[in-house]
């Protein structure tokens, strides 16, 4: 059986506001979800126009959720200075060209992840043998053709700094995909990132309705790279943060949630690839 890393109701991070606004985890952080997948607004409520920063665009359709988001935070004519990406999967590319559009805002993503985001690349297909629920066998449907961002799009800088925002840099954690990246934020111990872990079970349809507290690894049936995606962990880990918002799943924090994460970067061989994986790699 694959072990799962439960995470006690007190490792969860407090957050506030619900019915269709974004949670407010610390004052410069909030985020929604839209449907399966969570995007990030990085900046202070009434912060002002280009005053913060979209992180990921959600699922085909929550343009208008995430706008709505968005000005109930930061007020109606207040758009972000950019959208940064983790990754260019369906789930967290789906309101990207509608929302850079109605702002008039540039996208910046990893280089590695350029060919996904104008139109080069396709992602591999699924592995529908991997296991823990439903959703490896549905993945065939989800989209896997690349969407073509090119004329707004940007690579992050290459020191690690992010354009707009201070305190923050990204950090290359591939394995989920090649350019995946997340965001650290070293003087607050905050982390963002995307799919490189995540803190529910992904495959299980049940789990992703219930946003069952668990450390997981990044989403099975669409991580290609295991040991690139293990030494991202481990490199995450290292940094031991005190705030993680995943992709999937609620925020956490505190000393639990380190324990969890050190034992997911520890046995991840053990815990995070699909079984019919885990005795090669």
């Amino acid at each position: 059986m694959t072990v799962q890393i439960a995470l006690p109701d007190s490792a969860l991070a407090s957050s506030h506001e619900g019915g269709g606004a974004a949670h407010e985890v610390t004052p410069d952080l909030a985020y929604l979800r839209t449907m399966l997948v969570n995007v990030v607004f990085l900046g202070v409520r009434n912060a002002g126009p280009g005053a913060w920063i979209l992180i990921d665009a959600g699922i085909i359709g929550s343009a208008g959720a995430i706008r709505s988001a968005a000005e109930a935070r930061f007020g109606k004519h207040a758009p972000p200075a950019a959208i940064f990406m983790t990754h260019g999967h369906f789930d967290h590319v789906g309101a990207l060209e509608e929302l850079s559009d109605y702002w008039d805002v540039p996208i910046y993503a990893h280089p590695l992840e350029a060919p996904y985001l104008t139109g080069k690349a396709s992602y591999p297909p699924p592995d529908t043998k991997a296991d823990g629920g439903i959703m490896p066998k549905l993945a065939p449907l989800f989209p896997r053709t690349p969407i073509d961002v090119s004329a707004r799009l940007r690579e992050l800088p290459l020191d690690h700094s992010l354009p707009y925002v201070s305190d923050w840099k990204w950090l290359h954690t591939p394995g989920h995909t090649p350019g995946h990246v997340s965001f650290w934020n070293e003087r607050t111990l905050c982390m963002i990132v995307g799919d490189a872990f995540i803190t529910t079970g992904q495959e299980s349809a049940y789990e992703v309705a219930r946003q069952t507290l668990e450390m997981h690894g990044p989403p099975r049936y669409f991580t290609p790279n295991w040991q690139a995606a293990a030494l991202s962990v481990r490199m995450l880990a290292a940094l031991q943060p005190d705030l993680v918002i995943t992709g999937h799943g609620r925020p956490a924090a505190g000393p639990q949630m380190r324990t969890a994460l050190e034992q997911l970067a520890t046995e991840f061989e053990t815990i995070a690839p699909p079984q019919h994986l885990q005795a090669t790699e």
